[in-house]
């Protein structure tokens, strides 16, 4: 007989090759254990018969009114600021024109950086500078200190201080669109942070007060700025004025005490109506 063959058992190791890997910092490592799973490409059209359907749906037409901003009251210099937590902006931002109406020598902690490539809808966008604000976020278990670099723009109009994702990564700031909206800063899921709700019927446009006051009559020395001022102000104070559905106002010291008479002889605005004639009396 000739020789036997040999066969090769399968659990044999062969060393192939071996290269030493640069070594990597335990920060980095722990930073893509955490990382979800990446999505292929390739296959995104694929399956598509198989995709589950949420059963909640809103109205048809409606669909925009349940949207709501993720807006929180924070303090900033022993003053009250809105927040705006914004996960699709890659750097947190600030208005000039805000800065120069709600903080005062704001130019003096103003520091000099390079011009940054920010654009919009409506073209590219200036920045002047970075400036540090120190910010408050209330809780009744106890405050959060945050104190983010915030880039300054020039052409830029937003009310606020917004909070973009360079912060929210270095934070750990999550924001969780359950019922009842909130945020998480850190490791502690369980201390959360009401977030602003706000109506978008409550607003009503700026035009459309404008063009409300058919019968006013704005005196002529009034500058294009007062009389743009002049509904704002009207609007944050209306309910100190008369409105259809309170016609007495609601300014205190001015209260108008009613007397209803229920004895005879009644009024003549609560006696009740005549009858009629009848149609052979009118013919």
């Amino acid at each position: 007989m000739g020789d036997a063959i040999r066969e090769q058992d399968p659990r044999e190791e062969f060393l192939v090759g071996y290269q030493e890997e640069t070594p990597l910092e335990i920060k980095h490592i722990q930073l893509e254990a955490g990382m979800p799973q990446d999505t292929v490409n390739k296959n995104l059209c694929k399956h598509t018969q198989d995709a589950q359907t949420f059963l909640v749906a809103p109205t048809k037409g409606m669909a925009y009114i349940h949207g709501t901003a993720t807006n929180m009251t924070v303090c900033i210099e022993d003053s009250q600021h809105p927040l705006i937590i914004e996960s699709g902006e890659q750097c947190s931002i600030v208005a000039k024109d805000y800065l120069d109406n709600h903080c005062p020598n704001w130019e003096k902690q103003l520091f000099p950086s390079k011009e940054n490539n920010f654009k919009s809808a409506s073209g590219k966008i200036k920045s002047i500078g970075t400036i540090i604000k120190e910010i408050i976020i209330p809780h009744g278990k106890g405050n959060i200190r945050l104190n983010p670099e915030l880039v300054v723009l020039e052409d830029f109009h937003i009310h606020g201080f917004l909070l973009g994702t360079d912060y929210l990564r270095m934070y750990g700031i999550d924001i969780y669109n359950s019922k009842n909206r909130h945020i998480t800063i850190g490791k502690n899921k369980g201390k959360k942070f009401s977030l602003d709700i706000y109506q978008r019927s409550a607003h009503e446009p700026l035009e459309e007060l404008l063009n409300g006051f058919i019968e006013a009559q704005l005196r002529t020395n009034l500058t294009s700025k007062q009389k743009l001022s002049l509904p704002k102000m009207l609007r944050k104070n209306r309910p100190s004025f008369v409105i259809g559905e309170e016609p007495l106002g609601r300014i205190r010291g001015h209260d108008i005490e009613l007397y209803i008479d229920v004895e005879r002889p009644y009024q003549p605005m609560v006696r009740r109506p005549q009858y009629p004639e009848s149609l052979q009396t009118m013919k």
